[in-house]
């Protein structure tokens, strides 16, 4: 009996409530009577109508699902923690019911979240990003062994091979190249491009890029198994070469010069990138590179995947053509995966035994800093527990990065 009557107290309270907001229970004329009971009625009602419970629609309760799953990959899988708990609470907070008016859309510019993503909407985080990345990396094993930036060239097939796929599911050449550079798993190039050609899809293609970015040691295996056999896992790599001081320095400053005049629209993020690199490498910065490497570069990742998130509003963003972006996304991330393995594989057939490479460091030509490189790392010791793979990964790794600004300079020197 005492359940009964708490369940009906409870429905009766609902309803109540529920014709309270929608204004059936106060006629328009008794609440401008005067009457203070009526008034505070309808004051009462002003605030429930201004409540999420009065505005939720499902789409809001899917994307909330989606939010609270990114933070639990993170935690709980460790899935790149620094960008899918600030993306997905973010995404949280986007899709909050009756909020949209402080949110990152809103149309008054009054509003934090407005101005917190003009960051992604104007490209700014991403140069910035990408300043962190170049004062964090260390490209000795690139100079050290420099072939192995034809892999990281190698996975950027997925880059144009995705355009054509876009183009051929209707999206127009501007949407393709921005949903295009899903393909080197690099969240602030796909940014930075979209913010340039296609800023109305900025939220799907910034979400579908950093997914996939997380998803490296779930997507990537699979198709390593696949491509490549088993005896050619458990290759060993010799030594690389000592790097020296000079030719560390020179590097940033040579490497800027050459492939800023291949791609000058690519200059922000390459300039970025390379004067990092410098910084960390000319032994007199040490504080500006530290405060690159550190404080300014941990700010500008959660205010990036903070507002990123937040741009997933269910409106805006659960629609057919997200779906699309989607699909295609994991489309790219898998071609570039397959080109860079089937790229080393066949590099094997030109190379002496004795300075043949691993193909499982292909896949590392993606963008995902270091996380392909541990993958590659993780499954070649599955083959050799003895096999280390991981510092030959990051050479095609960071040429992964070098080459997705490139491939982005120049997708945007055709379609601007």
């Amino acid at each position: 009996m005492r359940k009964f009557l708490t369940i009906l107290i409870a429905l009766v309270t609902i309803g109540l409530v529920s014709a309270l907001a929608e204004g059936t229970l106060i006629p328009e004329s008794a609440a401008s009577s005067g009457n203070i009971f009526y008034e505070t009625l309808a004051g009462l009602q002003n605030f429930l109508q201004s409540t999420a419970f009065a505005n939720i629609d499902y789409r809001n309760l899917i994307m909330i699902g989606v939010g609270f799953g990114y933070i639990m990959l993170a935690i709980f899988l460790g899935f790149e923690p620094l960008l899918l708990v600030p993306i997905g609470f973010g995404v949280i907070v986007g899709n909050i019911p009756g909020a949209e008016h402080i949110g990152v859309y809103a149309q008054e510019e009054g509003s934090v979240m407005y101005y917190l993503y003009q960051g992604v909407k104007l490209g700014i985080y991403p140069p910035l990003v990408f300043l962190g990345i170049g004062a964090m990396t260390d490209f000795s094993n690139l100079i050290a062994n420099p072939k192995l930036m034809i892999l990281g060239a190698a996975a950027q097939i997925g880059i144009f091979g995705t355009f054509a796929a876009a183009i051929a599911l209707g999206f127009d050449a501007k949407e393709a190249g921005s949903i295009a550079i899903i393909g080197g798993a690099d969240g602030p190039t796909a940014i930075y491009v979209t913010s340039i050609l296609n800023p109305d899809y900025m939220g799907a293609i910034a979400i579908a890029a950093y997914s996939y970015m997380a998803l490296v040691p779930l997507i990537q295996p699979p198709l390593m198994r696949l491509i490549v056999p088993k005896h050619e896992r458990a290759i060993r790599m010799k030594p690389a070469r000592i790097v020296t001081q000079k030719e560390k320095i020179m590097f940033p400053i040579i490497g800027f010069i050459l492939c800023a005049f291949v791609a000058p629209d690519a200059i922000p993020l390459l300039g970025t990138l390379f004067l990092g690199n410098l910084l960390k490498e000319s032994g007199v910065t040490k504080r500006l590179a530290d405060t690159a490497a550190n404080s300014m570069n941990s700010i500008v990742v959660i205010l990036l995947g903070f507002t990123v998130g937040a741009s997933t509003q269910a409106s805006v963003f659960l629609t057919e053509k997200s779906l699309k972006i989607f699909f295609l996304g994991v489309v790219a991330f898998s071609i570039a995966t397959a080109a860079g393995l089937l790229f080393a594989r066949l590099m094997n057939v030109f190379l002496k035994k004795e300075n043949k490479i691993n193909p499982l460091i292909g896949s590392a030509g993606v963008s995902a800093v270091p996380m392909a490189a541990r993958v590659s790392e993780m499954e070649g010791l599955k083959s050799d527990p003895k096999n280390h793979l991981l510092m030959h990964a990051m050479a095609p790794n960071v040429a992964g990065v070098i080459g997705s600004a490139i491939a982005a300079g120049v997708l945007l020197s055709f379609l601007r």
